[in-house]
């Protein structure tokens, strides 16, 4: 699945750890996210939103098919 996490992270000036301390989870589920080889969980995914102020559909792009 495609997302925009990285450029998320980048613009409210988190680290990947500093991410990955946020929501509980460690620095290499955030690597994995942001690469796309990792789906997060919905309550992953709703902290995500919640974090950034914005929707799960912001952050995600499902694939397509």
């Amino acid at each position: 699945m495609e997302n925009n996490l990285g450029d998320y992270r980048k613009e409210r000036g988190f680290s990947q750890q500093a991410l990955a301390d946020q929501l509980g989870v460690s620095r290499q589920t955030i690597i994995s996210l942001e690469k796309g080889r990792y789906d997060p969980s919905l309550p992953l995914a709703f902290k995500l939103a919640a974090l950034f102020d914005c929707r799960i559909e912001d952050l995600f792009i499902p694939d397509e098919g």
